[in-house]
């Protein structure tokens, strides 16, 4: 597990994983959730001032046969290992898919053009590079702001018109961006903070035309470019629009099925993947917004004949047969109350009455640590940043509608 944020997924897979009879090793920072499931064989620290040096002295120790990166940052930083370090090469490859496919899945316009070639619904979509794109005469408004590098939800903001969207622009592109880069290395102590500043090269942002409609999310596990089996479910609430979500139901829909397989195919992936659509409120079909090139957080649930994402991903690394898991009796339109956002946020939902309670009841001192603040929001500068009203941006957050943590403001 390769996680650089603290965000409940990896904690939730690295437990799927171990159900499916895997050794579990793990990457990680200070105080992530990961180091209080029980049964992980080694936990390997992330640190701040080397974190690619961490990295490549962790999978030395483990010699894993698939890495599982569990934010983008680390997915990133398994693309640059791959590039510059060829004893990394084939094992990176197994685990992520075609290297071909690197370049563009860290681009959303060009992952989003990939779609469209394919025949894939997207919304109209522009590459911008500068404030000067912002007012081609064929750009659609109002749209979605998007800048490259971010994720969670935070570098995404909505805009109106060019005049708003030449407004926002520098203020997600430039000095602001460098603050938050050195808030989330010194307060939130984010390892990859110093690293993504490193590399980043100019602003390249994605305009898309808002779509109104409901949001839907799916994750699936590949395998050398086909499908093994996916989840997919509609958001029914969040922490806020765009963000986090907290309860969702189990829907099926065919053509986001065949999104998932042709994208797959098309970029030859291997390991988890996610698309998030919105459902258009006219025409009711999905229309893609964006793709997740790791886990998000449905990979542990329990919802097929097969058992979850994880246990299929691992069966298929080994050969063998899933044998499927009697612990849930998940089906189609069953609403999920999704650990620990669903109680933290509204805790007087009617949905936590109703619904499926997603807690991992087994592991105690994980469900301990995961009703906590987040390690970060613990630590003394961020308190005392709160207190003037100066937040760090948060790292305990993911992307797209059932993503984990909000579209969050980080820095490439």
């Amino acid at each position: 597990m390769n996680a650089s944020l603290w965000w409940p997924t990896s904690p939730r897979l690295a437990i799927a994983f171990l159900k499916a009879g895997c050794r579990v090793s793990a990457i990680c920072p200070s105080g992530h959730p990961l180091r209080f499931v029980s049964g992980v064989h080694a936990i390997h620290p992330y640190r701040r001032f080397d974190s690619i040096g961490s990295l490549r002295t962790a999978l030395q120790a483990a010699k894993p046969d698939l890495i599982v990166p569990c934010d983008d940052g680390s997915v990133w930083q398994l693309h640059a290992l791959h590039q510059a370090e060829p004893e990394f090469r084939p094992l990176i490859e197994r685990s992520l898919g075609a290297p071909e496919a690197y370049p563009i899945l860290e681009s959303r316009s060009l992952t989003l053009q990939v779609a469209s070639e394919l025949g894939i619904r997207i919304p109209a979509t522009r590459a911008i590079d500068s404030i000067e794109g912002l007012h081609a005469l064929d750009l659609e408004w109002p749209a979605m702001l998007k800048i490259d590098g971010t994720w969670g939800g935070d570098g995404v903001v909505p805009v109106a018109s060019p005049q708003q969207a030449t407004e926002v622009f520098p203020s997600l592109s430039g000095a602001r961006r460098s603050a938050i880069a050195w808030k989330q290395f010194l307060a939130n102590r984010h390892p990859l903070a110093r690293w993504l500043w490193s590399r980043r090269h100019g602003t390249l942002a994605t305009l898309q035309k808002v779509v109104v409609g409901r949001e839907v999310t799916t994750m699936f596990a590949c395998w050398d470019g086909e499908v093994l089996a996916s989840v997919t479910v509609e958001v029914l609430a969040s922490q806020r629009p765009g963000g986090v979500a907290t309860i969702l139901r189990l829907v099926r829909n065919d053509e986001i099925d065949r999104a998932s397989c042709l994208m797959a195919r098309r970029l030859r992936l291997s390991g988890f993947h996610g698309l998030d659509f919105i459902i258009e409120e006219d025409t009711n079909a999905p229309c893609l917004i964006e793709m997740n090139p790791r886990a998000t957080q449905l990979g542990h649930l329990n919802v097929s004949p097969e058992g979850n994402l994880a246990e299929v991903l691992a069966a298929s690394l080994t050969n063998r047969p899933t044998t499927g898991s009697p612990v849930s009796s998940l089906k189609e339109n069953d609403v999920i109350a999704l650990f620990p956002h669903a109680w933290k946020t509204d805790p007087g939902s009617q949905f936590l009455v109703t619904g499926y309670h997603d807690v991992p009841w087994d592991q105690p001192e994980l469900v301990r640590e995961l009703l906590r603040k987040p390690w970060p929001d613990r630590r003394l500068l961020n308190r005392i940043l709160a207190v003037f009203k100066i937040v760090a941006p948060r790292d305990t957050k993911q992307t797209g509608p059932a993503d984990e943590e909000d579209h969050a403001q980080m820095t490439g």
